[in-house]
């Protein structure tokens, strides 16, 4: 592609991504001062070469996905921010009373209003977890807290009112079961071995074991749930955009967003800010998905944005990029 080509070609996709008009010669000839034939001649050429592809309801072109892609490697820069945008990120990772998980997760919803686009955050799956101690903390006669704490430092706790038949004391010699038992088990797992491994045993000892295990089965139940680590922020954007102006496309795209196996294929591994454009977003085909890692003190997570096709990209990676910084920054 030389120099003439590249430049219509960005002209074009930034024609396109901000106005959802196929692109035609003469909305070109002004500003590259090229007559009409010239123009067609060129696009013609970019079309064959794949970067283009004609629209079926009027004479002018659109971007391709491989036209996208090549925007994204060789003719785009990311934008950078205006102080108004830059000072909501700050004042969020500034804000002394918020943990770090929480910042992002913020700062996400942000970006989500910011582009009207779709914003995930991912952390890892309780999967990654393993149980390091489970404890029973008394609140007073009839209430209790089941503290579950694993080998990546994070604590979950869940209030439980006690039955009338049910004292402390059982309660915690059941966790002295749990953790002789079930110590270094991923917590995905917990529950299951609850079942087979430590219900059978506390049958034996405590006369309401169904209702104890039921306590600590909820507790276990309760951490897996909470710590998903799947936060969405702006679903409804992505709807708004033209692509997804029918019912079909609409219900696609969220059955999409409910699926959380799906979702975790969002989970990025490379380093820096990457852009997955339709297919190779192992999504949605009609999609592109602007992603990037994260690591604080050795937990990994995935910031990402998902939009049509036609995204302000520069923009994106611009916000994506700053998120990082400040996130490179806390680590610090």
């Amino acid at each position: 592609m030389d120099e003439r080509q590249s430049k219509l070609l960005k002209e074009i996709v930034e024609s396109y991504i901000k106005t959802v008009k196929p692109v035609g010669s003469q909305a070109l000839c002004k500003k590259f001062k090229l007559s009409s034939a010239t123009i067609r001649n060129e696009m013609a050429i970019l079309e064959k070469m794949g970067y283009l592809e004609k629209n079926h309801i009027s004479s002018g072109r659109i971007p391709s996905e491989k036209g996208y892609k090549y925007y994204v490697s060789n003719l785009m820069k990311p934008k950078e921010l205006n102080g108004e945008d830059m000072l909501k990120l700050q004042t969020i990772f500034h804000n002394q009373t918020l943990q770090i998980n929480d910042a992002i997760t913020k700062c996400m919803e942000i970006i989500a209003e910011l582009t009207n686009y779709t914003s995930v955050v991912l952390g890892k799956s309780s999967s990654d977890n393993n149980l390091q101690q489970v404890s029973i903390i008394p609140v007073d006669n009839n209430q209790v807290i089941a503290l579950v704490c694993t080998n990546k430092g994070i604590v979950e706790n869940k209030k439980f009112k006690l039955p009338d038949n049910i004292f402390v004391e059982e309660l915690v010699k059941t966790c002295e079961i749990i953790n002789k038992m079930l110590i270094g088990t991923p917590i995905d797992e917990v529950s299951q071995r609850l079942e087979f491994d430590v219900k059978p045993i506390i049958s034996k000892t405590i006369k309401q074991y169904e209702t104890v295990y039921g306590i600590f089965y909820d507790a276990f139940s309760n951490f897996a749930h909470n710590n998903q680590n799947v936060f969405f922020s702006g679903k409804s954007n992505i709807l708004k955009q033209p692509e997804y102006d029918n019912i079909d496309e609409i219900k696609k795209i969220i059955g999409k967003f409910e699926d959380e196996s799906l979702v975790r294929k969002i989970e990025e591994n490379g380093e820096g800010v990457n852009v997955y454009i339709g297919e190779e977003s192992d999504f949605d085909p009609n999609v592109t998905i602007i992603k990037s890692k994260y690591n604080i003190n050795g937990e990994e997570g995935t910031i990402a944005i998902v939009g049509p096709k036609r995204m302000q990209y520069d923009r994106v990676i611009g916000l994506l990029e700053y998120l990082n910084k400040e996130i490179s920054d806390c680590e610090k």
